[in-house]
């Protein structure tokens, strides 16, 4: 047997080409020809590296949300609830975001407009985003349990609340919002936030910590 030729190109850093792409421009957004010249590689390459477009596209989302679970996590283990969900809601405001990163949530733009085609994309996408509610309703309940918010607190409204929230600020920051405004609706929301008073950071800080 003879070994194929290797690639001639990174795997992985073709795929962060192909994230930033999809984040900026949608999944039906983005065409095969657009990713082809985004990633350098060819379309024989593209198809033997990742499979068709919506397996580039599940690959780009799982290798995006790994990253952003790792910022999740961190944010979700501060021990109170208002400082975490500060640091959670100034991740979407684009405000510390490295030059040339498109700016809101690729899971949540990604497929915000979809034709019956794309459904199974809207699915995963949609599935994926109700893991990562659950993942912070369970935290505003392990919260409420340690005395960090009211004991009649109602953790799935106020999971929900925080996600439409956070939904709403990648819809502005695409829209053109600037980070500097988003961030002023974050310190106005977090005015009225249930938990104890305490000090609040940007969500670098936190990540940093």
């Amino acid at each position: 047997m003879t070994r194929g030729r290797p690639r001639e190109f990174d795997v992985d850093e073709a795929l962060d080409k192909a994230i930033l792409l999809f984040w900026r421009q949608g999944y039906e957004g983005t065409s095969l020809a657009d990713l082809i010249e985004a990633m350098g590689i060819t379309k024989p390459s593209l198809y033997a590296a990742f499979g068709n477009k919506e397996e580039l596209f599940r690959k780009a989302v799982d290798r995006y949300a790994e990253r952003r679970i790792a910022y999740l996590d961190t944010i979700l283990n501060q021990p109170s609830s208002r400082r975490a969900i500060e640091g959670f809601l100034m991740l979407f405001t684009g405000a510390e975001a490295p030059d040339g990163t498109p700016t809101g949530c690729l899971m949540v733009q990604g497929a915000l407009v979809c034709s019956p085609d794309g459904d199974s994309v809207k699915d995963d996408l949609q599935a994926r985003r109700f893991s990562n509610l659950q993942r912070l309703r369970e935290r505003l309940e392990r919260w409420k349990s340690e005395g960090d918010l009211p004991a009649d607190t109602d953790t799935d409204s106020l999971g929900s609340y925080v996600i439409t929230v956070a939904n709403g600020l990648v819809v502005q920051a695409n829209g053109g919002a600037r980070p500097e405004q988003l961030q002023k609706v974050v310190r106005q929301f977090m005015e009225s936030w249930p938990g104890k008073p305490d000090e609040t950071v940007d969500a670098a800080d936190i990540c940093a910590a």
